[in-house]
């Protein structure tokens, strides 16, 4: 039986496919979210979850719309169980000079990594603070710390989804609630990596890029951290990314 829920806002062919086994491997029921146009990769990852013995349900839902966000998080409590732990994981990543960052691309970007961010921190915090127990976990990136020539955009967004994550840890971490933050500082393997780097394969043979199943493992340690040495902040990063 289910222990209770997991909730990955953001379940792509990446961190978030990882994040829906590793905690479905844990006795959670993985509930993975995308919005409605690729509502239809999420059967396939339900399907794989099952077939490796563990529990899944997969939602369309667009992380900017407040109704959609609420609603989500009330069929989960009301048909899934309790919400045990909740991963943003929404990156929105795009570059563009500042001369032709549009005022609808900043706007989007923002909507999806820190507005998005927001609305599900929110709701989760609705839902487990009168429990007294839960986990909130925030997907970050270089960006949240430092912006990049080219990315006024997403660092804008990631920093402000950085100050979103430590205003709640400092306000919902004495109500039992422990929300924490991960750096990915370096390029995490997948289909959009490997299809912009050539050296991708001698990048990967010498661990130089970052693998969603090692991210989520430590989601996993984050969840199941004893509260009396909680991590709000942590960075991943490959043992040669400089920093």
């Amino acid at each position: 039986m289910s222990q209770g829920a997991a909730l990955i806002i953001g379940a792509g062919d990446g961190i978030g496919r990882s994040c829906a086994h590793a905690f479905a491997a844990q006795g959670l029921t993985a509930c993975i979210t995308r919005r409605a146009r690729h509502a239809d990769q999420l059967d396939a990852l339900v399907t794989e979850i099952e077939i490796a013995g563990g529990a899944a349900r997969g939602f369309a839902s667009d992380a900017r719309d407040e109704a959609e966000t609420i609603a989500l998080f009330e069929t989960i409590e009301a048909e899934v169980g309790p919400l045990e732990v909740m991963v943003f994981n929404i990156g929105a990543n795009v570059r563009f000079g500042i001369r032709e960052t549009t005022a609808q691309v900043y706007r989007k970007v923002w909507e999806m990594a820190a507005f998005g961010g927001f609305l599900a921190g929110r709701e989760a915090a609705r839902v487990m603070v009168p429990r007294g127990s839960g986990t909130i976990l925030f997907t970050g990136a270089t960006a949240s710390l430092r912006g990049s020539a080219g990315y006024s955009a997403f660092a804008g967004a990631k920093a402000s989804l950085r100050a979103l994550a430590q205003s709640m840890a400092r306000e919902l971490g004495p109500q039992g609630i422990h929300v924490a933050h991960v750096v990915l500082d370096g390029a995490v393997d997948g289909a959009f990596i490997r299809g912009i780097h050539p050296d991708w394969e001698a990048r990967l043979a010498e661990d130089a890029l970052l693998q969603p199943d090692h991210i989520a493992a430590e989601y996993v340690r984050l969840w199941r951290q004893p509260r009396d040495v909680w991590t709000h902040e942590i960075d991943l990063r490959p043992w040669k990314e400089t920093f």
